[in-house]
C-alpha cells in the first residue's frame, strides 16, 4: 500500500502537487555513502522524499541510513548527506525528490588507483559503473523519471595514489571526465548536470596527491558543461571541528554539504527561468 501511494504521489496524482518531480544520483566513495550520525541527520518524515531500494525494486520514505547493502554499495554508516539535500531541494523546490545511492568505500575514479575496493574505470579488477547503472535503470523503470543529476565525492583513494608515485593528477582528470561522459551517455542526458564536491584532506598525511586531485576537480569545471563544484569545501573542515576521523566528514558538514548542493540547484533554476 505503501509503495503504491508513493507512485501515486510521482504520478502527479497527489492532491498537492509538486513544481518538478527529480531523482537524484549520490555516487563515489565512503563520504558519498555517508559515515555521518543519523542521530543528527536531518530527521523528518516527508512523503515527497524517496530513496530508491533495488532490493526490492521499490521506493521508501527517505531518511538515514540511507541506501542499502547490496551488490558492491552499502548504506550509510549512519548518517549522509541525503535528507538534508532532499529536504531542502523540496522546502526550495517544491520537487519531489528521489535519492540513489551507488557508493563504495575506497573506490577509484581511474584504473592505476584500484585497490580491493573497486574502480569507476571502464576496466579494473571491480568496475562499479555497470552495477551503477544497471540500479539507475532499476530506479527510472519504477519511478518513471529521467535522472536531474549526479552527486559526487570521491578522490581520496586517487590522491594517495597520486602520493605513493603511481598517478598523477592529469591521469585523474582524464578518469574522472571519462567518468561524466560515461554516465551521460548511459543516463541518455548528454547534458546531465555533475555536481563534484571537492575532495578533503587526509589529516597529517602527505598533501600533495589531494591538491592535484582537487586541481584536476576544478579543472573539469572549466572545461566541461554541466560539471559544477559544490560550494562548501572540505578542505577547512578539519580546522572547523566537521571530522568524525582522519578522512570522513561529521554530520553537520553532511547536512551542510547536503543543503548546499540544494541550494546551488535552486538559484541555477531560478537564473534560467528569467
Amino acid at each position: 500500500m505503501e509503495r503504491f501511494y508513493i507512485l501515486l504521489i510521482l504520478a502527479g496524482l497527489s492532491v498537492s502537487g509538486f513544481a518538478q518531480k527529480s531523482m537524484w544520483l549520490i555516487a563515489g566513495q565512503s563520504n558519498a555513502s555517508g559515515m555521518g550520525d543519523r542521530r543528527t541527520s536531518m530527521k523528518y518524515y516527508s512523503k515527497e522524499c524517496f530513496d530508491y531500494v533495488q532490493s526490492g525494486d521499490s521506493l521508501k520514505i527517505l531518511q538515514d541510513p540511507v541506501g542499502e547493502n547490496g551488490k558492491y554499495f552499502g548504506k550509510a554508516n549512519s548518517g549522509s548527506i541525503c535528507p538534508s539535500f532532499a529536504w531542502n531541494l523540496n522546502k526550495m523546490t517544491g520537487d519531489s525528490v528521489v535519492v540513489v545511492s551507488a557508493a563504495r568505500g575506497g573506490s577509484a575514479c581511474s584504473t592505476t588507483g584500484e585497490t580491493i575496493y573497486g574502480t569507476w574505470a571502464e576496466k579494473g579488477v571491480l568496475p562499479l559503473l555497470d552495477a551503477a547503472i544497471t540500479k539507475c535503470n532499476s530506479a527510472i523503470a519504477v519511478t518513471g523519471l529521467k535522472f536531474s543529476g549526479v552527486i559526487w565525492l570521491q578522490g581520496e583513494r586517487d590522491a594517495n595514489a597520486i602520493n605513493d608515485g603511481k598517478m598523477n593528477g592529469e591521469d585523474y582528470e582524464a578518469a574522472l571526465r571519462n567518468l561524466i561522459l560515461r554516465f551521460r551517455k548511459h543516463l541518455h542526458d548528454a547534458d546531465l548536470p555533475f555536481y563534484i564536491v571537492l575532495t578533503g584532506q587526509y589529516v597529517d598525511r602527505p598533501q600533495n596527491g589531494y591538491h592535484q586531485v582537487r586541481a584536476a576537480q576544478r579543472r573539469l569545471s572549466e572545461k566541461m558543461r554541466g560539471v559544477h563544484l559544490v560550494a562548501a569545501d572540505p578542505w577547512l573542515f578539519p580546522q572547523m571541528n566537521m571530522m568524525t576521523d582522519d578522512i570522513h566528514y561529521s554530520q553537520y558538514a553532511y547536512n551542510l554539504i547536503g543543503e548546499t548542493i540544494a541550494r546551488q540547484i535552486y538559484e541555477a533554476r531560478s537564473i534560467d527561468s528569467k
